[in-house]
């Protein structure tokens, strides 16, 4: 939703940085593996340990990195390949169950049974796309629902970061809605793949 609504003024951004890294020698497939590594260090290097504000500053940065590798594959001489679409979606599950991952540990160590709430918002971030997956394998479109990749990312990251300003209750707010709009996008994408079939 967020996505679809933002990606033609953001494109126009950002392809100017992309131009610059094809030159520099990058590719889109190197973008996407070093911003993920990144991700995953700095949150299970700053959440666990209760750092929440500069470690959501910090894997916003990296994350950032998922825009340009789109970008720079757009504009390439090569393209898009298969190979990269597939590495794109295979690491952004890495990146963004690392996130969750990473609280759910912090969570654990306080003895808050907010940790829960966190593996089920994991369990519904992974079937999300892996609905999708499996629909379009069968030959059904199936890219709806209320909460997409970009929505439960921010809806994570503002929990953290707010956690992390001393905001009281942000982090529990943040697991309920990612463990409900989860829920609901599961039931939706399930719904187009009855509905088709």
């Amino acid at each position: 939703m967020i996505s679809d609504v933002l990606k033609p003024a953001v494109t126009r951004i950002i392809s100017p940085v992309a131009r610059f890294f094809l030159r520099i020698g990058l590719t889109p497939n190197s973008v996407t593996a070093i911003g993920a590594l990144c991700v995953v260090c700095s949150s299970i290097y700053f959440f666990p340990r209760g750092d929440f504000f500069i470690g959501t500053l910090v894997i916003s940065f990296f994350m950032l990195s998922d825009l340009f590798d789109g970008a720079m594959a757009r504009i390439s001489s090569q393209g898009a390949s298969k190979w990269g679409g597939f590495l794109d979606s295979t690491v952004d599950r890495v990146s963004d169950s690392s996130i969750l991952f990473a609280v759910c540990v912090y969570l654990i160590d306080q003895n808050d049974h907010l940790s829960i709430i966190y593996l089920l918002a994991i369990i519904t971030g992974m079937l999300i796309p892996y609905i999708r997956a499996k629909a379009e394998s069968m030959s059904i479109a199936c890219s709806g629902g209320i909460a997409e990749r970009t929505e439960r990312a921010i809806i994570a990251l503002v929990g953290t970061g707010l956690h992390g300003l001393g905001v009281s209750y942000a982090l529990a707010a943040s697991a309920w809605l990612l463990a409900i709009l989860g829920l609901v996008t599961t039931c939706q994408r399930l719904l187009i793949v009855k509905r088709a079939i």
